[in-house]
Parts: C-alpha cells; structure tokens; sequence
C-alpha cells in the first residue's frame, strides 16, 4: 500500500485538477459579453498544422460584446475565419481584411437558462470526478487497513481526513458553478 500521506495528496491533487478543468470549461461558456476565453477550443490550419488561435492571432476585447481577432500574419486571416466557423461558436466572424470581429449576441432569457444548464450540468461532472478520486482514496485506505498497516481507529480518522478534503473540493465547484449561473443568468 502506498503511504497514507501520499494517497491523501494524490486525492487533494486530483480533486484540484478537477476543479481547474471546470474553470477552463465554465470560461468556454459564453455568457453574453465578450470573453477571449470563448476562443480557447478555436484551432486553425496554419500551413497544414492545426494550431491554437491564440499562437496565431491577437485576441483583444475593444468592446464589451466585441471579441477583435488581429493575425500576426495577414496570410493566415481566411484560415483563422474557417477555424472559428468550424469551430462552432454560434457567432458569425466578420473579416475586414486585416482582423475578424466576433460580435456576441445578447442572450435571450430562454438561452440563459439553457446555459445555467448547461453550467449546472458541468458542475455535476466536476462532482462525479471527485466523488471519484475520494472512493480510490477510500478503497487504498481499506486496502491498508486489510493488510494491517493501518488500525481500525487510524482507517476511520484517514476517512475523515478524505471526507473533509472532498467536502472542500465539493464546496469550491459549487461555489464556481454558481458564480458562473449568477453571470450567465444576469447577463
């Protein structure tokens, strides 16, 4: 069995990745003003190799709900404008021959609650995860404890300790989850 402090870190450290994944998911979320983040998934054919928009192109926000996109390389404008169709924003880039302007619509109160959904939905997989990684702690804790390398007192007070870190994670995806529905729901 692994030593006990090493599988309590290994859980804090899944459970944090957890948490990170959801804050790059939930920043992917539009939420009716402009966020460069919206164009993190966007990848362009930039001489035969898909590359990040982001390696390529300036991303500025002039406006609240204008995303300006500047290439570093003017060639590369018609590929960045097929990257951003393909990757199936729900917003039309408008090419002016020097950058691409990304206008987001302001959403309907209909569509916001499909994305507070959306948000809650994602939310929940970031509990799944670390609901996970707190039965793996668990099981190796058990496992530990059916080898006699740990006593019944010392398994129970491991558990709590596996408790209280899940407790954490769980209180701060909650915690993100909602700060996203407030922004979505508030526009």
């Amino acid at each position: 069995m692994a030593d006990v402090d090493t599988i309590l870190n290994e859980a804090k450290t899944k459970m944090k990745k957890a948490e990170d994944v959801l804050g790059r998911e939930l920043g992917g979320i539009r939420a009716g003003h402009a966020n460069a983040s919206l164009l993190n998934r966007v990848m362009v054919d930039y001489y035969d190799v898909p590359t990040p928009l982001n390696q390529i192109a300036a991303i500025s926000i002039p406006e609240a709900r204008v995303i300006m996109v500047t290439p570093y390389d003017k060639s590369a404008l018609e590929n960045i404008e097929k990257g951003i169709y393909e990757a199936d924003l729900g917003i039309s880039p408008a090419n002016d021959g020097t950058a691409i302007r990304l206008v987001v619509p302001q959403l309907t109160e209909e569509r916001r609650k499909e994305i507070a959904k959306q948000v809650k939905a994602t939310g929940e997989k970031s509990k799944v995860a670390v609901r996970n990684v707190r039965r793996e702690a668990m099981d190796s804790l058990k496992k530990g404890n059916k080898a006699d390398e740990i006593t019944d007192d010392q398994l129970h007070n491991y558990e709590d300790k596996v408790q209280k870190i899940t407790d954490d994670a769980i209180k701060k995806v909650d915690s993100m989850v909602a700060d996203k529905e407030k922004e979505v729901i508030s526009g």
